[in-house]
C-alpha cells in the first residue's frame, strides 16, 4: 500500500494497474496512452508530480520517468523545466494532412497547394526531353557526377530565394520532407530534443514521432519565433537546434523580420545549435529578404523545395548544407532516397535555368494575389492573416469556437479548412484559428463558392 493516503488528495490522474503484468514501466506506459486516446486526460492536463504518482501507486520513481518517457517519445507528453508534464495538446491531432484520395464532396481549401499555371510549360519542357535521341537515361539511375551543371540550377535558384551559397554544398532530396526527415536522422538521436515554433508544419511533427525525438514549443511574439524564448530553451530546454520557416510560416503565414533572423543566428551561432531552415515560401516575395543561412551558413541546412513554388508533383528538394554536417546528411539521404529521379531534377533544372522559371515564379504570385483579393472581399469583416503573395491565410475565429469544432462545422458544410491543433506542438494552447488554403480550389469559382460557406458560418459566430 502506499506510504500516504490519497482518498481525498486532488490527482489529475489516478491509474490502476495490474502489477502481474511486467515489464510495469510498460504497462503504466499503455494505461497511459489509452487514457488519453480515450479522453480521460484531456489535452492540457499537468500530471502529478513524478514521486507523488510512485507514491500513489506504490512503485519506483524510476518506474514512472520511464514510463512518462516511453509516452514523452510518441508526442502525447509534453514537459519543461520548472512547469511541469502535461499532456500534449496535438496528441490526439492528425498530423497527416493530405488524405490518400481528394475528397469529392469538400472543396479543397486545406490543403496548401500552389495554382496550376505551371502545368503546361512543365509538360511542353518535358515532351522535347522525350524528343531528344538518348531519352532512355532519364529512366535510369542517376550519378552524382552527371548532376553537376544541375547543382549550377540549384544554386540559381536558392540564390534567388535570398542565400548565395557554392555547388559544393549542394545535395539533392526527394522533397523537402524527405530532406527534413534526413537532416534529422544525422544529426540527431531517439530522445533527443529540437526546437521549433509553437504552430508548426505537420510534416515536422511526424517525422519527430518516426525518429522518436521530441519537439520543444519556442514561444513567439506577433507570430514571429522569439530570439529570447529561442535562448531560453538553449539554456534550459536541452535543445540541440530548431526548425524554422522565415517567410510565410506555416501555419500562421507570418514573416519573421530582418532584425529577429539576425538575432536567431546569433543565437544558434553561440549555443552551437543547427537551424533547419525550411525555405519552401521564399520565392512568394518578389524582393525575398535575406535567409537566415546568410547570417550564420555554417549552423543552416537550407532547404529549398520547389512543390509550392512550382508544381507539387516535382518530387525535389535543393539542400544547402554547412560542410560539418554534409557527409553525415549525404549518407542519410543515400539511405533514404538512393537517388532523385534523373527526369524529375533535369526537368526541373531546365526549367530554372531557362526563362521560363522566372516567368512561372511570376505567373503563380499573379494568380495568388488575384486569389488574396478575392478572399480580402469576402473576408473582410474577420481577422485573416497574410499577404497578398500568400497560397494560404491563418484566420482567427470569433466568438468561442475552437479550430478543432470550426473544421468540423465547415466540412459538414462543404469546405475542408485544417485547424490549429493540428499544427499545435506540445503544451502550447492551439489557437482559435483555422488554416484556409487560398490556391487550393480549382477555379475562382470553387474558391468564392468555399468563402461564401465560411463567411456565412462566421457572420452565424458573431
Amino acid at each position: 500500500m502506499p506510504i500516504n493516503s490519497f482518498e481525498n488528495y486532488p490527482m489529475s490522474w489516478k491509474p490502476s494497474i495490474d502489477k502481474t503484468k511486467k515489464p510495469l514501466y510498460q504497462e503504466l506506459a499503455r494505461q497511459l496512452e489509452k487514457d488519453i486516446l480515450n479522453g480521460v486526460l484531456l489535452p492540457g492536463t499537468k500530471l502529478p508530480p513524478q514521486r507523488e504518482l510512485a507514491d500513489y501507486l506504490d512503485l519506483n520513481l524510476s518506474t514512472i520517468s520511464k514510463a512518462f518517457k516511453v509516452c514523452g517519445l510518441k508526442g502525447l507528453l509534453s514537459s519543461s523545466v520548472g512547469s511541469g508534464t502535461f499532456v500534449s495538446y496535438d496528441a490526439l491531432s492528425n498530423a497527416y494532412l493530405l488524405d490518400d484520395t481528394k475528397p469529392k464532396h469538400l472543396i479543397e481549401m486545406g490543403a496548401t497547394l500552389p495554382d496550376n499555371a505551371s502545368y503546361e510549360p512543365l509538360l511542353l519542357q518535358l515532351k522535347n526531353m522525350l524528343q531528344e535521341p538518348d531519352y532512355e537515361k532519364w529512366f535510369g539511375y542517376g550519378r552524382a557526377g552527371e548532376s553537376l551543371w544541375q547543382k549550377d540550377a540549384a544554386v540559381k535558384l536558392i540564390g534567388r530565394g535570398g542565400f548565395e551559397t557554392t555547388v559544393d554544398h549542394i545535395l539533392f532530396a526527394n522533397g523537402g520532407q524527405n530532406a527534413i526527415a534526413a537532416t534529422l536522422a544525422s544529426l540527431c538521436r531517439p530522445g533527443d530534443r529540437i526546437g521549433a515554433h509553437d504552430h508548426t508544419y505537420p510534416g515536422l511533427k511526424t517525422v519527430a514521432a518516426m525518429l522518436s525525438l521530441q519537439i520543444v514549443p519556442i514561444k513567439s511574439d506577433n507570430y514571429e519565433m522569439s530570439p529570447d524564448a529561442f535562448e531560453n530553451a538553449c539554456k534550459n530546454e536541452n535543445i540541440k537546434g530548431i526548425y524554422l520557416i522565415p517567410n510565410y510560416h506555416n501555419p500562421t503565414a507570418s514573416c519573421l523580420s530582418v532584425e529577429n533572423r539576425k538575432a536567431i543566428a546569433a543565437i544558434a551561432k553561440k549555443h552551437n545549435q543547427f537551424i533547419i531552415e525550411d525555405a519552401t515560401y521564399h520565392l512568394h516575395n518578389k524582393e525575398p529578404l535575406p535567409a537566415v543561412a546568410s547570417y550564420v551558413p555554417e549552423q543552416v541546412i537550407y532547404i529549398a523545395s520547389l512543390s509550392k513554388s512550382i508544381a507539387p508533383g516535382l518530387r525535389l528538394a535543393y539542400v544547402a548544407v554547412p560542410s560539418q554536417f554534409k557527409e553525415l546528411i549525404s549518407k542519410a539521404l543515400y539511405n533514404l532516397n538512393i537517388t532523385v529521379s534523373p527526369l524529375l531534377a533535369e526537368l526541373t533544372a531546365r526549367t530554372i535555368v531557362s526563362n521560363q522559371f522566372e516567368v512561372l515564379i511570376e505567373s503563380h504570385r499573379e494568380q495568388t494575389i488575384r486569389r488574396n483579393q478575392v478572399v480580402n472581399q469576402y473576408l473582410a469583416d474577420f481577422t485573416c492573416l497574410g499577404g497578398e503573395t500568400g497560397i494560404f491565410r491563418w484566420l482567427l475565429l470569433p466568438g468561442k469556437i475552437t479550430g478543432a469544432e470550426f473544421e468540423r462545422l465547415v466540412a459538414q458544410q462543404g469546405v475542408q479548412v485544417y485547424a490549429a491543433e493540428r499544427f499545435v506542438v506540445g503544451n502550447s494552447c492551439p489557437e482559435r484559428a483555422v488554416r484556409v488554403a487560398v490556391c487550393a480550389p480549382e477555379t475562382h469559382e470553387e474558391l468564392e463558392r468555399g468563402l461564401m460557406i465560411l463567411k456565412r458560418l462566421l457572420n452565424d459566430l458573431t
